[in-house]
């Protein structure tokens, strides 16, 4: 913008009653964290509002909207590591909207403008949390469900576009003949009708055409293999690796459209061995495999419905010996599962609408938006390990299905305690895991008596221990009381001494509590030492790094 433009823009906003939630008026320059934030929320706000850009104004009283200038210079600036403040910001912001920094003299005073164009189909983030503006507020765009699913729902579908030069010969005719035998476990009583309809009429009431063109939809779900190039430059690509405990990998194969017959491909390549589970109270083991089908096709149909073929990555899937993870990019659009869990309601907000609406009539995702659900409750019922979300990389989602039983004492619980509610459950496998809970969720836990410890190292509680008949190993985890401990430290100075630490860890780390790990015990015995010196029951001759304990010396009377 030219000098003039930029002070017209200027005191137009400063003439407006207020502040809006798409610009924001600064005297001077701000933290470069918070800087972020305010360019996330503009360009989200600004999208909603409509407005070509957002903006954040330098050297303006946020109050008054007088112009008092400022000396902030966005080119000379530093970020967080001595960065450069632009380059640092623009990194951040995915999409990449772009900043533009513009410094103009105002008659007034000098004024930096800092504009950012507004999100187009997707939140903008800043490294990975996106905001929003609620009147003159800031705040995460999560709080706020119903601007999320409008960002979202903002721009296009990429999904329900046509995609040019294709054709119906560039369908794949078992995939279409699959699809209409889900169509009609979908819609039952519309058997009679499906066998008289043409591919061109059936694939326009399944939702994957539109009024006969071919979607991307439809090149997905049902093209020939060769059609994906169609798709370019996204990558409709799901990659299966077989890697062993160590990592190293053993086998591959990369599957490409038609996604309908993925998840049977799939089932074929993944190793589902028999495990066996006792239940307590009878001799005979229940036998299942290792991995539910329904739960793999399940979390693959997810990631297929859910990938954002925009970032142009694949959707991938690595097996490992006890354990099946699945990939796929694009952040998670509910936020957390723990809400997607306790909400229980069909999904209102799906990355490719007119993709999910096709999946549905095909009998690939579930209407009612419970998948996640049944999953971790199939996995509940099979008295497995839970799914477990990772939800910490950015624009990633990674779901990892477990393929054994990680704690046999958690897999009686749940074959004894089939009252359990669900979310309780979802606790105790975070236990299990060695997971962190809430202190919330600890509480609720302890309040019913299946955990304790002081927290946040929990463990099985006694109760629960003498249901699953594992008392001995519920003795070995919890310890003994410290006094135990301190008198065995007595004893060994007194018969022994002068003792150095090694013989003091040799002597008591094998009887501390087994959920500690090693330096956390070390850590232990550390402060048993210093609780016995302190008190005057014991001394050290030695320094720090030979430490040589002894029996304290009574005073003299």
């Amino acid at each position: 913008m030219t000098k003039g433009k930029l002070i017209a823009l200027i005191d137009r906003l400063r003439a407006l009653p207020a502040e809006t939630e798409w610009f924001e008026f600064k005297k001077n320059r701000v933290e470069p964290q918070e800087f972020g934030e305010y360019l996330s929320a503009l360009a989200n706000s600004a999208c909603l509002a409509g407005e070509p850009r957002g903006y954040v104004i330098f050297g303006i009283d946020d109050e008054t909207h007088e112009v008092v200038g400022t000396p902030f210079d966005p080119y000379t600036a530093k970020a967080k590591g001595n960065q450069d403040l632009l380059l640092w910001l623009n990194s951040g912001l995915l999409p990449r909207v772009g900043v533009e920094p513009h410094v103009v003299q105002h008659p007034d005073g000098r004024v930096v403008v800092m504009e950012v164009a507004p999100a187009s189909d997707q939140p903008v983030q800043f490294y990975g949390t996106a905001y929003v503006r609620v009147g003159s507020s800031k705040t995460e765009l999560s709080r706020h469900p119903d601007k999320m699913r409008a960002l979202w729902t903002h721009g296009r579908d990429w999904t329900a576009e046509i995609c040019d030069g294709a054709s119906l010969a560039d369908l794949d005719p078992e995939a279409i003949a699959k699809a209409r035998e889900q169509f009609v476990v979908k819609h039952p009583r519309q058997v009679a009708d499906v066998a008289g309809w043409d591919d061109l009429t059936f694939l326009n009431k399944a939702k994957v055409l539109r009024r006969g063109a071919v979607t991307r939809t439809a090149v997905l779900l049902l093209g020939r293999p060769e059609s994906a190039t169609l798709l370019s430059p996204a990558v409709a690509k799901i990659s299966w690796i077989l890697k062993d405990a160590d990592n190293r990998e053993l086998d591959y194969e990369h599957f490409g459209p038609p996604f309908l017959l993925a998840g049977d491909r799939l089932l074929q390549r993944i190793r589902n061995l028999t495990v066996r589970a006792m239940p307590s109270g009878t001799l005979f083991p229940q036998e299942m495999t290792q991995y539910d089908p329904w739960v793999i096709r399940e979390a693959l149909h997810n990631c297929i419905a859910h990938q954002d073929y925009g970032l142009q990555g694949r959707i991938v899937i690595v097996e490992f010996p006890e354990r099946v993870v699945l990939t796929n990019v694009g952040k998670f659009l509910p936020g957390d599962v723990e809400t997607v869990i306790r909400q229980d309601a069909p999904q209102v907000l799906y990355r490719n609408p007119f993709l999910a609406d096709a999946m549905v009539e095909l009998n690939l995702i579930d209407t009612q938006g419970g998948g996640i659900k049944r999953m971790f409750e199939t996995q509940r019922k099979r008295s497995f390990p839970l799914p477990d979300y990772d939800l910490s990389t950015p624009q990633e989602v990674k779901v990892s299905i477990s393929g054994r039983i990680l704690d046999e004492r958690y897999s009686h619980l749940l074959m004894e305690r089939t009252d359990l509610p669900l979310d309780q459950v979802m606790l105790l496998d975070r236990v299990q895991k060695g997971l962190p809970i809430s202190r919330e969720g600890h509480h609720r836990l302890k309040a019913v008596g299946l955990v304790e410890g002081r927290f946040p190292s929990l463990m099985v509680a006694g109760a629960v221990a003498k249901v699953t008949g594992d008392t001995a190993r519920h003795i070995r985890e919890r310890g003994f009381d410290k006094q135990y401990y301190l008198d065995l430290i007595l004893a060994l100075v007194r018969e022994h001494g002068p003792v150095g630490r090694k013989e003091v860890d040799e002597l008591l780390v094998s009887k501390l509590p087994e959920r500690l790990n090693q330096e956390q015990k070390l850590r232990k015995v550390q402060n048993l030492l210093q609780e016995l010196r302190r008190a005057g029951r014991i001394a050290n001759r030695g320094g720090r790094a030979r430490s040589q304990w002894v029996r304290a010396e009574l005073p003299r009377t």
